[in-house]
């Protein structure tokens, strides 16, 4: 995710509804979070949907490697040739 410029990343509500079409045109342009603010105070964020897929991939494989730290310090270990059993089962389930 790239910083946020204070100066031209953080709109007002009533400026982001005047222009929403040059508010999308330009995230997705620049790659750079829109800030909306309302009161004077962060209400939402609007991001281009590229960087939105990036941040659903990365919190996944976040939550991916979490939990084999968690199987591995729980003792759910696999050693190489079990591991190539269960993957060489499965494999001939598949194609079954």
């Amino acid at each position: 995710m790239k910083s946020i410029k204070i100066a031209s990343d953080i709109i007002p509500l009533g400026e982001f509804k005047i222009g929403l079409s040059a508010c999308l045109k330009k995230v997705q342009a620049t790659g750079h979070s829109l800030i909306i603010t309302q009161n004077g105070r962060p209400a939402g964020v609007l991001l281009s949907p590229v960087e939105y897929d990036n941040l659903v991939y990365r919190k996944q494989f976040i939550e991916s490697v979490e939990q084999g730290l968690a199987a591995a310090e729980s003792g759910e270990v696999y050693s190489t040739e079990e591991a190539r059993k269960m993957f060489g089962q499965k494999r001939v389930y598949e194609k079954s």
